[in-house]
């Protein structure tokens, strides 16, 4: 009985020690999920709010940031103002292209109430929400001119977070 406790403690101490030290690590974009860095970043081709056609490839020699989103997601929620002043302001060096992954409910009235003048593309049938492997939202890809992703962001971005990995590219 005093050997299981004692191998009960243990285990529960090398746990502990293996989480805290998991904390403690700084998440590197590498070890983020979906799709790495410094691969191609697949191409696609979706319908906008306007049912206008758009690929990714109609951008190559421009810097793409390519966020995923929900209408009912909070942080999404959140960082669409400054995705918006960012959009004004970075003029036509920078793309931005928001792909809605919940096109059933009412995208265009969330974009209204929003403010959003970016284009939204709706993934209907989720498959650049799967190509890209987004496994939580919102997940952000920065993408460089030559198609290349070079950073990838995951929760809510502020607009210094976007300037910063834009200029970095």
């Amino acid at each position: 009985m005093v050997k299981k406790v004692a191998a009960a403690v243990l285990l529960l101490a090398m746990m502990t020690v293996a989480i805290v030290q998991a904390m403690e690590k700084e998440e590197k974009p590498d070890n983020l999920p979906g799709l790495k860095v410094g691969v191609k970043a697949p191409d696609f081709e979706l319908k906008n709010l306007a049912g206008e056609t758009v690929k990714l490839s109609d951008f190559e020699g421009k810097k793409v940031i390519l966020n995923f989103w929900a209408t009912w997601c909070p942080p999404c929620k959140e960082e669409m103002p400054d995705m918006e002043t960012f959009y004004k302001q970075a003029g036509d060096e920078v793309v931005i292209l928001a792909v809605n992954i919940d096109p059933q409910y009412n995208v265009n009235k969330f974009v209204t109430d929003m403010g959003v003048t970016f284009p939204i593309l709706l993934d209907e049938d989720d498959e650049v929400n799967s190509m890209y492997q987004v496994l939580s939202i919102p997940t952000t890809y920065f993408i460089d001119k030559d198609g290349v992703i070079r950073h990838k962001y995951i929760s809510a971005m502020t607009e210094e977070i976007m300037q910063q990995y834009v200029d970095d590219m």
